[in-house]
This record gives C-alpha cells, structure tokens and sequence, in this order.
C-alpha cells in the first residue's frame, strides 16, 4: 500500500511544479479554512502572473492577501472583495483583474469542473451585468444564463483530519468551498492539522476522498479571525 501514501514532508515539496502563469483554486472562507501555509509557500516561490479563483483575497498581510503585496497575482475570480483595502485598490487602480462572480455560481463552477461538467446553465445574473455577453436559454419560463466550468494546475485545500491515502474531513463551517476546490485541481495539495492512521476514519465522515488528493501535508495553523466581535 506504500505507492498510494500521499504524505510529503515539506511545504517546498507539497507545492513542487507550481510555475508563473498557472491557475491556482484556493478554498476557504474569509480567513475560516484557508490553506494558509501553502499560501506562505507560494509567496516565498515569487511566481508571478497567477490567476487565483477563491470567494475572496485574505486580508491585507493574511491569506492571499500576502500574494497582492509583491503583485504575484494577475487575476483573480472571487464573490467577494471583502476587508481588504489592498485587494480592493489594486482593483480600483486597474491594477489586477477581477471577475466578480456571484457565491453559488462560483461554488458549482468549481464543482462542475470538478465533475467534468463543462458548463451549466443558472438563473444567478441574468438580466444584470454578470449576465452580459453570455448565451441565455429557457427552461420552463424562466431565463437562465451559461456559465462555464473551472479548473486549475493546482487546487489548495485546509482540511481538519486525513489519513496518508488523502482521504479529507473538514471541521464544521471550514468546509465552504474546499470541497469544491479539492475535485477542480490537476494537482490537488491539502493541508491538515493531523493525519490519522488508515482506518481512524468512518468512511461516512470523509468529506473528500482520497482520489481526489495528490499530495497531503500536516501542518500548525495560525487560525486568524478575521473581525472579532464581543460583548461590550
């Protein structure tokens, strides 16, 4: 069972071949299940020229907010701008492209990649400036608008809990968009906070199988909070 082991040992090795240019899939929410350190990793590579598609860009100095410092990416498809004052002047400036995508949309764009579905149809921005430019079809009286799939060269996902054949559970909320992300990849690369001995996990609670996963890294989390609210 030795040749289906997707453990590496170091986060230079778990981001090997990724190369200026590339399309990178990063799942998370806000700062809630960001791969954080294989962000960090890509950082310190300086490829440049990235197209990232994530539901939104870190914050300024965290996440993927660390790629927008040395202008690593060129384009970013995301629902969200969000508490980032670089991400949103960079935009602003027309410094970087962005592809304001709706939040569902974005999420089967992933999944339907993920699945070999080339394109879908949804009601989401028909008749709105997402809309434009894209075939429209009727169904049932309803108009619906076309929108294609999305792949990467490299999917990075934050898991909870793993075994060395990649099998993946996410940890509540930090679910959002890895799923999705993990099945959308040509290299998928999931970081854990433990890895497990086979068996340790009902087969019932694997959120993403381990056929997806190319390569999977144990890892220590900072956990940021994005906006800390509290009881006066």
């Amino acid at each position: 069972m030795a040749g289906f082991d997707k453990r590496v040992s170091s986060y230079e090795e778990a981001m090997e071949g990724i190369e200026s240019g590339m399309t990178v899939i990063a799942g998370g929410f806000g700062l809630c299940g960001i791969p954080e350190n294989l962000i960090a990793e890509i950082k310190r590579r300086a490829v440049t020229d990235l197209t990232v598609v994530s539901n939104n860009c870190g914050v300024d100095g965290f996440g993927l907010g660390v790629l927008l410092e040395d202008r690593q990416i060129r384009k970013i498809l995301a629902s969200y701008v969000g508490e980032n004052a670089m991400f949103e002047q960079q935009m602003l400036n027309d410094e970087i492209e962005v592809v304001l995508t709706p939040q569902g949309t974005l999420a089967e764009k992933m999944r339907a990649g993920g699945a070999g579905i080339p394109a879908f149809y949804t009601a989401t921005g028909y008749g709105t400036p997402i809309g434009e430019g894209k075939e429209v079809r009727e169904f049932n009286g309803r108009h619906y608008i076309l929108e294609e799939a999305i792949t990467g060269d490299f999917a990075i996902v934050k898991g909870w809990k793993a075994d060395r054949y990649g099998n993946v559970m996410y940890r509540h909320t930090a679910q959002n968009f890895n799923p999705m992300a993990a099945t959308a990849g040509k290299i998928t690369v999931v970081e854990v906070e433990e890895i497990v001995e086979p068996g340790e996990l009902e087969p019932s609670q694997i959120h993403t199988p381990g056929i997806y996963v190319d390569r999977i890294i144990q890892g220590s989390f900072e956990k940021r909070i994005e906006k800390r609210t509290v009881r006066s």
